[in-house]
């Protein structure tokens, strides 16, 4: 049951430069809107502070150069804050809001969806999130500059906010300054980022550490980018493999005797195919024998639900989207890409590739809608400016100097107490499961910090917490590991552990 204390009141705050132009003012100024509330999560009555605000970023000069948007959840009966873990929480894009992992995951309201994480009809609701994170730590979410409420200064060079860096040192200004303001300095400190956020959640938790000597205890990467780390087309090609099995597993498109298996058996002869006999034949190249070319190519086929006509025909490397319209093109039907238990209808059956992503439509309208009514009517944030769920960074700036693997290696490395937890789904065809659990493997050959590496699988898409029963698996997942993190000292979980 959803409670408001009966003393809500909203309690803003401007801090605005005195003399700065009007217009200048609206879009960098400083406000607060503070409200309270009590959830049930973790099986305990949890009365808890929203405040949704904004901070300035200043340069070296002092003058203002972007606003950022914020909601923090702080529970009230901490005494404390020494020993209450805080998340810092953004998605990706790059250039999408927070908003996924805020009505979606670990805060304290969630988007309403059936038990399978499908769309329901509209209008769509919220409800009580009884899977929040509120229990065992506190959390900011985060819109990078261009995203949600977030707004450069008028004027501004967007150069100096979009792209993998610019973006990495703004977010950390953001979370120095709201560190130092609410007096957390001394608080274990996480990141959680999806998607590209685990992009700049890699980077960042290592600029932390060089720039503003701001140490984490541990990293969750939800539905894990590659990292910057390069492992070759043909490699691609094999670590792709897994996903496909399991998708044609879940539409049941697979040969009898693999779809009477449990879907975690045909996955690991998949795995193995994957990185045995089918990556040394890509690796052959031309000097692939017909007969090991045939081999090959009807395993392929028998494990991804394909003929093995249209295998030979792509010279045995199935494009990610041209495998999304093929699978079911025989029913009309494509899959997601983002989750690929989702299907979607194109125009006709002929392309190559399919018009739209299913899983990105299933998603898009509920959590805008529910996100514009949370802020007005729940959190008091009253504004006619536009939320951005989808923001405009492009061009965004990539440096091929910039590893952030690389740099996450670096933070473990120098920081011994660092744990990173990698979530990831079997369904998820942008940031498959597979190439996850290769890239975290080849960050460090050494096995230096593989025992601070952990993973945990779940049996959906890109957001796993939509589906129900993986909302409250990944729950559990992200206490265990801030239990672990905490715990100095104690064995990280095997990486190849929990795919349960």
């Amino acid at each position: 049951m959803r409670v408001l204390a009966p003393y809500l009141i909203p309690v803003f705050v401007c801090l605005v430069p005195v003399g700065q132009a009007v217009a200048q003012q609206a879009e960098v100024e400083e406000k607060t809107s503070v409200t309270r509330h009590v959830i049930e999560a973790g099986g305990q009555r949890i009365a808890y502070t929203a405040t949704a605000g904004t901070i300035v970023l200043r340069d070296d000069k002092n003058k203002p150069e972007a606003s950022v948007f914020y909601v923090a959840y702080t529970r009230d009966d901490v005494t404390d804050r020494s020993k209450r873990p805080m998340f810092y929480s953004f998605n990706g894009g790059p250039g999408t809001a927070s908003v996924w992992m805020h009505m979606g995951f670990t805060g304290p309201r969630r988007v309403v969806y059936d038990d399978e994480g499908m769309m329901p009809a509209p209008p769509f609701r919220l409800a009580d999130n009884s899977q929040s994170i509120l229990d065992i730590a506190d959390i900011v979410y985060i819109d990078p500059v261009g995203t949600g409420f977030s707004r450069m200064a008028p004027g501004e060079d967007p150069h100096k906010f979009h792209g993998v860096m610019e973006d990495i040192r703004s977010v950390g200004e953001f979370i120095r300054l709201y560190t130092t303001r609410n007096s957390r300095w001394d608080s274990p400190k996480f990141l959680i980022g999806e998607s590209y956020g685990t992009t700049r959640a890699a980077g960042l938790v290592n600029y932390m550490q060089d720039t503003h000597q701001m140490y984490f205890n541990g990293v969750i990467l939800v539905s894990m980018t590659g990292l910057d780390y390069q492992a070759g087309s043909d490699v691609g090609f094999a670590l792709a493999l897994p996903h496909f099995t399991a998708t044609a597993w879940y539409h049941k498109a697979l040969p009898a005797d693999l779809q009477s298996k449990p879907l975690k058996a045909v996955l690991q002869d998949a795995e193995q195919f994957a990185t045995g006999a089918y990556l040394d034949g890509l690796v052959k190249g031309d000097r692939l024998s017909s007969s090991e070319r045939d081999t090959i190519a009807a395993q392929i086929g028998r494990l991804t639900g394909l003929s093995k006509e249209y295998v030979v025909n792509s010279n045995l490397r199935i494009d990610r989207g041209r495998f999304r319209k093929e699978l079911l093109r025989a029913r009309g039907l494509t899959v997601g890409r983002l989750d690929s238990r989702y299907t979607g209808m194109d125009r006709d059956a002929a392309g190559a590739t399919n018009e739209y992503d299913p899983a990105m439509e299933a998603w898009n309208g509920p959590f805008a809608a529910t996100i514009n009514d949370y802020f007005r009517d729940e959190l008091k944030w009253e504004t006619d400016q536009k939320y951005n769920v989808w923001g405009e960074v492009n061009p965004w700036r990539r440096d091929p100097r910039n590893n952030v693997g690389e740099m996450l290696r670096e933070a473990m490395t120098q920081n011994p107490y660092l744990r990173t937890l990698v979530l990831a789904s079997y369904y998820d065809g942008a940031t498959d499961y597979f190439t996850a659990e290769y890239t975290m493997s080849h960050l460090d050959p050494s096995g230096a910090i593989r025992d601070r590496v952990s993973f945990a699988f779940y049996e959906s898409g890109h957001m796993m917490y939509v589906r129900k029963p993986d909302l409250a698996k990944a729950k559990q997942d992200i206490a265990r590991f801030v239990q672990d993190a905490l715990s100095k000292g104690s064995p990280a979980r095997p990486t190849t552990a929990g795919r349960n």
